[in-house]
């Protein structure tokens, strides 16, 4: 069986910030694919700069030097409009603190980010619900933030990013805030995305049981990249 496509393509990518009239280096000559239908943890210790490859791969940041590829599309060279414009279309985002917005309930939350869409509102409504029931919250489509509780919030969130049906998720430390049971329920849901529906999702995290939950680790160290360290099979995509 030959290995899947590559749906994304870091090629040579370095970032660094200015401080002053100093150039502070955050990642150097980064060079990796990740599959589609990939479930790809990202590990290192604070100040590694895997968040901020995370949010390079999303289309939050752009590279110093380097491209990066999602399908055909350098979004390394998309001027910010445009890159703006990708991100709605292409990234499901998941927070450590959810962002949710606290004077909208659960269903309302899923349903903004196809408020930038041509979605008419029967279908942004139908499209919402049917996420809140994949994550188990159908009972809770009418409750605000401070009704719920961390493992729902996150629940609420991880709704909120698929119901565009994006290309890809990125997941920054999806259980950092969460108890330990609330974590195995977040990271179980995660699962079942990669696994079920063949999301490619690509989580940082500081925990080595979380990133024990996704297929395959890579870890960054002082802004380099290790090899690969496969978990489990890769999931297959659905039929």
């Amino acid at each position: 069986m030959s290995a899947p496509a590559a749906l994304i393509r870091i090629e040579h990518v370095s970032k660094h910030y200015r401080r002053g009239a100093d150039e502070v280096p955050v990642l150097h000559d980064v060079h990796f694919d990740i599959a589609q239908g990939e479930y790809l943890a990202l590990m290192g210790p604070s100040g590694s700069g895997k968040s901020t490859l995370l949010n390079l791969i999303a289309g939050l940041d752009q590279p110093s030097r380097g491209s990066i590829f999602v399908g055909d599309q350098d979004i390394a060279r998309l001027p910010d409009a445009d890159l703006a414009d990708w991100r709605a279309r292409h990234v499901g985002f998941i927070f450590q603190f959810y962002n949710l917005m606290p004077v909208l309930n659960a269903l309302e939350n899923v349903e903004l980010p196809l408020q930038l869409t041509a979605l008419g509102r029967r279908e942004r409504r139908e499209r919402a619900l049917t996420a809140l029931a994949l994550v188990g919250l159908s009972d809770r489509v009418r409750h605000f933030p401070h009704e719920l509780s961390g493992g729902q919030l996150q629940r609420v969130a991880i709704a909120r990013a698929i119901v565009s049906d994006p290309t890809l998720i990125v997941a920054d430390e999806p259980t950092g805030d969460l108890d330990r049971k609330s974590g195995e329920d977040v990271l179980a849901l995660l699962e079942r995305l990669n696994r079920e529906l063949g999301k490619t999702i690509i989580m940082v995290t500081h925990d080595q049981h979380a990133a024990g939950a996704a297929r395959a680790v890579r870890h960054l160290e002082k802004g380099e990249l290790s090899a690969l360290v496969e978990n489990r099979p890769r999931a297959a995509a659905p039929a």
